[in-house]
């Protein structure tokens, strides 16, 4: 469904999708009223969604809209001002699972196209990503049992660091997961959110009052320090060093790399986990939530061999399971479970005592 008050770009949208033949236009609606009416008679997978139209509004309406029968995705379409950073970032932190630019006239290209239905294939397939895709399958797949490895976590040590990487899907994740932390948790968090570089600021700022920590976006030579967030910019990835003596969590500093990673992501989380598994010696834990394509994958599987643990979030719970099922599937994972779980299976790893490093 297409939900937007400019009778042009409905109609712009509407020609769009219906040239993939996959894809089919359930309606459209030129207010959140009508779109909710609509869709309570004739779901969709994918709702394409204006904020800013007369009435209630997008961003208002997004809670009903979620939570029509269709259960829907919503691919938020916002230009990139900073007003428009600020109520897109509320969206994606009320359940809206993806952010694609309005461009301006003229601005609907074939590339334009292209990335629009990449979009909604990934966040209207119910198979996890990789596997058999179709918009009308009834149920998505919940992951294999196998899949979790449990044996992987140790539970001799206590993390150093928590390194969470995330995308399509992964800030409204990422706000349940850190809200099961207490406010006296007191080891330092490093974010990796695929986002543009403008929402980054405002990212900040909105993890910040969500979890009720003080939150940073990543510099050269910013020092972690307990409980503290840290956010990657939209330059360049996380890289952790240890820099003079060593201790529960001293020594460790960032520095910011953009450097080509091989997912093609900046930033990317795999050189944030690479990096967590020499500088900690593998006394770490990285966290994948929602999120399209295997970002993660190679650093998840560099801080396993170093003997840390890797937190997926489930198929049933993720808008694509992409990331999550990269690490899921690759038998690097000792806890996969929505967000809430993880949120609990971090404070249970951390709750394991100190174990000095074996380096001078």
């Amino acid at each position: 469904m297409v939900v937007d008050d400019s009778l042009t770009v409905r109609t712009i949208f509407k020609r769009m999708v219906e040239s993939d033949p996959a894809l089919v236009i359930v309606g459209t609606a030129s207010s959140a009223e009508g779109a909710i009416a609509q869709l309570a008679a004739a779901p969709a997978d994918v709702v394409l969604l204006d904020l800013e139209m007369p009435g209630i509004g997008g961003l208002d309406a997004l809670p009903a809209i979620l939570a029509t029968p269709g259960n829907p995705q919503v691919l938020v379409v916002s230009s990139l001002t900073m007003d428009g950073a600020e109520h897109t970032m509320a969206a994606l932190q009320m359940g809206a699972a993806d952010t694609l630019a309005k461009p301006r006239p003229g601005g609907f290209t074939e590339d334009y196209r292209a990335q629009l239905l990449g979009k909604i294939r990934a966040l209207g397939t119910h198979a996890p990503e990789g596997e058999a895709e179709s918009l009308v399958a009834p149920a998505r797949r919940l992951p294999e049992p196998s899949f979790a490895r449990p044996g992987l976590a140790r539970r001799t040590w206590r993390p150093q660091a928590v390194a969470i990487g995330a995308s399509t899907g992964g800030i409204h994740a990422l706000g349940l997961m850190l809200r099961r932390l207490p406010r006296d948790f007191d080891v330092p968090l490093l974010v990796t959110q695929h986002l543009p570089a403008s929402f980054i600021p405002v990212f900040a700022r909105q993890v910040e009052a969500a979890c009720g920590r003080p939150a940073d976006i990543a510099a050269d030579g910013l020092v972690l320090t307990p409980g503290r967030i840290v956010i990657a910019p939209g330059h360049g990835h996380i890289v952790v060093r240890r820099k003079g003596a060593p201790g529960a969590f001293g020594g460790l500093v960032v520095e910011i790399s953009s450097a080509p990673a091989p997912s093609g992501c900046l930033p990317s989380v795999d050189p944030m986990l690479s990096s967590l598994a020499e500088a900690c010696e593998g006394r770490a834990i990285g966290v994948i939530l929602s999120g399209m394509g295997r970002d993660g994958a190679i650093g998840a599987k560099d801080l396993v061999e170093a003997g840390g643990a890797i937190f997926a979030q489930d198929a049933d719970s993720s808008a694509v399971w992409g990331m999550p099922g990269a690490v899921a599937r690759a038998g690097l994972a000792s806890v996969i479970a929505p967000p809430e779980r993880l949120g609990d299976a971090i404070m249970t790893q951390a709750a394991a005592p100190a174990v000095p490093l074996v380096r001078p």
